[in-house]
């Protein structure tokens, strides 16, 4: 069973999605402020965080800034519906997805599922890949153990960030869509307006900077994709 942490101050909401997720095969412990969820978070052992924006005590984007600095749990963030800014702001602190507040529970268990899906793809893939590492250029990725090295030395990267670089790197000097990025790194189809692969393709540009000759590891092709650069 699959252990969820929620990090949300609606002590209802707890109540319910901890009833209805305990029928879909998941258990789940509802934390009501950020500096609990903050402690529990961290000393816990969960597959997956749920973790609102607005929190008493330690605001959620703070939350998670802290759990990034000792933990690449993944992190879906609960922001208000319209609010984009929220949206943004949680992925560039590196949460892998979001979903705007209200939901339907339908929706959260299908983005919950999808979120599993691509790590439990990856997972099997590693089984396959673990003696060979995806090079390109300086940059090496170890599917085994999830290793990125670049120029010698480790980066770390959210699970979602991981997995759009192994994909790019696998179509090395190809576009590829977002969607299609989108279902390797976080197991759904790209939804309209949704911005999350161009978030996290940021994040990456950062962590990689530039190479040797001076230009981006990532090329942006307008309305269409990303390419990694191949040489």
């Amino acid at each position: 069973m699959k252990s969820i942490l929620l990090i949300d101050d609606d002590t209802e909401l707890g109540e319910l999605l901890q009833e209805y997720l305990a029928l879909e095969g998941f258990e789940l412990t509802p934390v009501h402020n950020g500096e609990s969820g903050l402690e529990q978070a961290l000393k816990g052992h969960y597959d997956l965080i749920l973790l609102d924006v607005m929190l008493p005590k330690i605001n959620g984007f703070e939350v998670l800034r802290r759990i990034r600095a000792e933990s690449q749990v993944p992190v879906i963030m609960l922001t208000a519906r319209g609010e984009s800014v929220d949206r943004v702001l949680g992925l560039e602190h590196g949460a892998d997805d979001y979903i705007a507040k209200p939901y339907h529970h339908h929706e959260l268990v299908a983005r919950i599922r999808a979120l599993f899906r691509r790590i439990d793809m990856t997972g099997d893939s590693t089984t396959t890949a673990a003696e060979g590492a995806i090079q390109v250029g300086t940059l090496v990725l170890t599917p085994s153990d999830r290793g990125v090295c670049l120029d010698g030395e480790n980066l770390v990267l959210t699970g979602a960030e991981f997995g759009v670089l192994q994909c790019m790197m696998e179509h090395a000097g190809e576009l590829v869509s977002k969607d299609t990025l989108s279902m390797s790194a976080l197991g759904r189809s790209l939804m309209a307006y949704d911005r999350s692969i161009d978030m996290h393709v940021s994040n990456l540009r950062k962590k990689l900077g530039r190479r040797e000759d001076g230009n981006d590891w990532i090329k942006t092709v307008r309305s269409r994709g990303y390419l990694l650069v191949k040489s």
